[in-house]
């Protein structure tokens, strides 16, 4: 294998983690965009609308595995405004719901205790360092990134929803690779998820680096073929001396 002279990150379960019950705090975030828009001034009925955002936000999420095509929470909400016959919501409306919505989901998510200084030892040895973010709002990624105070060692951060396709795609692997002007054997993704980032990696051509810390075992999918990692590591700590070994 060639050096490695760059490295993507996945940020959920990779950098960050979730602390809470996910569909709890989910529900939340629903009832906190609900008064959102209750403040605004729309007569929004609590039960219909709670029901159909929630079918609208799991039929995306089961649909985009499929086509890995990304439709962003603003869209969804309005698609679950307009089956309730609002359909002429402002976007200013909008996005104060939808922020409202990830408030909530944000203050759950933490940095992981080894990522910043896994980010600044690898600066410090010459890596560059981006991120790409399988997500349904890029704000809410950019925010994250911000909370986690990682944004300084990265070079850029590309999310699904405002590049319309998710990680397998390799068209999201290639515009990080041509922001470097690097080849894929040059650069390595690390993630935790085998379907996004290992698959996604190993079909770009890139080296794949599976991070275990928060997978649970054993794994759904066979590591084999399309799936199999060139590196497994159970910590960030670890990736240091696992890049190493590639080169």
């Amino acid at each position: 294998m060639q050096n490695i002279r760059a490295i993507l990150f996945d940020l959920g379960n990779t950098l960050i983690y979730f602390e809470g019950e996910w569909p709890v705090v989910l529900d939340e975030a629903r009832r906190a965009a609900l008064h959102a828009l209750h403040q605004a001034g729309l007569p929004v009925e609590m039960t219909p609308f709670l029901s159909i955002f929630r079918e609208t936000l799991e039929n995306h999420y089961t649909r985009r595995e499929d086509d890995l095509l990304e439709r962003t929470t603003l869209t969804l909400l309005r698609d679950a405004l307009t089956a309730l016959n609002y359909g002429h919501v402002s976007e200013r409306v909008l996005d104060t719901a939808r922020r409202a919505f990830y408030a909530i989901t944000q203050a759950h998510w933490l940095p992981e205790p080894d990522a910043l200084p896994t980010l600044q030892t690898l600066c410090q040895q010459g890596y560059r360092l981006g991120l790409i973010s399988n997500a349904a709002d890029d704000w809410d990624v950019q925010t994250l990134v911000d909370k986690a105070k990682i944004r300084p060692y990265l070079d850029f951060v590309i999310t699904s929803a405002a590049f319309g396709q998710r990680k397998p795609a390799p068209d999201i692997f290639h515009t990080a690779l041509a922001t470097w002007h690097l080849p894929p054997a040059r650069v390595a993704m690390v993630g935790d998820t085998l379907n996004a980032d290992i698959l996604g990696a190993n079909r770009a051509g890139l080296c794949s680096v599976w991070l275990t810390r928060r997978v649970k075992t054993p794994p759904a999918i066979p590591l084999e073929g399309a799936y199999q990692p060139d590196r497994i590591i159970p910590s960030l700590a670890a990736l240091s001396a696992a890049l190493a070994s590639l080169e």
